[in-house]
This record gives C-alpha cells, sequence and structure tokens, in this order.
C-alpha cells in the first residue's frame, strides 16, 4: 500500500468530504509510526514526536486514513476541519480496536513473541491493553520490542539470556535491512516497555555500523 500527503491543492471541501467518509466506512484514521527523517514532516504532515533526542526526533507518530489504494497523510489543512484532539482521540480509539494477536516463536523456545503481517501490526505498541498481553505472556516485567518496520513487531523479555537476546537482536537486524517487501522503515531501535507503556529505547545504529 502506498502513502500519500494531502497536497495543497486540495480544498476545504475536498478535506472535509474525505474526514465525511471515515466517518461512515472502512476509511478510519490511524496513527502510523515514522522515522524522525520523514519527508512527510517537512510537507507539513501532523505529528508527533515519540522518542526525541538531542539531535532531533527518532520516531514521530502521524496521523493516516486508510483507504482502499494508500494512506492519505493528514496535514495542518485538516486542523480547519477537525479538532485536533477528537483527531488523535479518533485515531487512537481506531488503533485500540484494531485487534492483533501475539503468538510464540517455538524457534526461539517461546521466548520471543511476533504479532506481525497486519497493517498496523506496529503501531500496536501504542495499545497499553495489547502490550499487557506480551508482559503476561513472557511473565516479564520488562521487555524488549523491535518494531523496524511497519506490518512487523518482535517482543521478549528484557532478563532473557545473552544466547536469545542476540537472536532476537539478529532477527531485528535482518528485518531492518530487508527492503524486499516494501514495508516502510521505523527505526533501528528497541523500545523499552513497563506495565504496557514505552519507558525508554536503545539505538542501534552505532552495533549495526560495527558488525
Amino acid at each position: 500500500m502506498s502513502s500519500t500527503l494531502q497536497g495543497p491543492e486540495k480544498t476545504t471541501e475536498e478535506i472535509e468530504k474525505i474526514i465525511e467518509q471515515t466517518k461512515n466506512s472502512d476509511q478510519k484514521i490511524f496513527p502510523i509510526l515514522k522515522p524522525g527523517n520523514w519527508v512527510g514532516l517537512k510537507a507539513g504532515a501532523l505529528s508527533y514526536n515519540l522518542i526525541n533526542t538531542d539531535a532531533g526526533p527518532k520516531v514521530v507518530i502521524a496521523y493516516g486514513i486508510n483507504t482502499p489504494d494508500n494512506f492519505v497523510f493528514l496535514t495542518q489543512q485538516h486542523l480547519g476541519t477537525m479538532d485536533s484532539k477528537d483527531l488523535a482521540d479518533e485515531a487512537f480509539r481506531n488503533l485500540r480496536n484494531y485487534e492483533t494477536e501475539f503468538t510464540y516463536s517455538k524457534v526461539l523456545q517461546n521466548k520471543v513473541l511476533t504479532s506481525s503481517g497486519h497493517d498496523f501490526s506496529s503501531e500496536r505498541i501504542l495499545s497499553e491493553a495489547h502490550m499487557l498481553k506480551a508482559h503476561a505472556m513472557l511473565e516479564a516485567e520488562e521487555i524488549l520490542v523491535s518494531i523496524p518496520r511497519r506490518t512487523c513487531m518482535m517482543v521478549i523479555s528484557r532478563n532473557a539470556n545473552e544466547k536469545l537476546l542476540g537472536a532476537f537482536l539478529s532477527l531485528h537486524k535482518d528485518a531492518w535491512e530487508d527492503d524486499s517487501y516494501g514495508n516502510a522503515p521505523i527505526a533501528n531501535i528497541l523500545f523499552t516497555m513497563k506495565a504496557g507503556r514505552i519507558t525508554g529505547h536503545i539505538a542501534l545504529d552505532s552495533i549495526t555500523r560495527n558488525e
């Protein structure tokens, strides 16, 4: 599925029509994770920082309408027809209602979970209820979450043994470097989570370069 930005040629009436469609069809607004250097930011896409650093944002949350052909990303124009809080509330409500499940990896001794293959698998890291399932399934107070590309999520306990963590890092690295499926990149980092919420991140750029 391709992605487009809502360009300046769209009139207010056209924007209102697009938003009205989201209320009466499957074309719903969702939060969409993007890297901090995403070109859409320069084009005025609505977003806020999820992971920020002194050098700038590493991961941002944008908002897009899931149409049959592509994602239409919302820009500042849409704030003329939608309240920003209402927009965010609707997007996260749609994400909560977007069901995805975790599966144990038998190859990795059922110590790693995957939840991949759907449009918003990666974005479900923003759903506390969903991520609490991962804590419970792994019996882990703190977890590491890999979402290198859209539609991809892998989870492991932060207290897993060194061999398993190494295998997990290899899976992340392979997914991050594999563009064969056309899934847009998000970040070469691991998220740390407690109680279903993001608590920090571990940058892997230097690790990847040194290997």
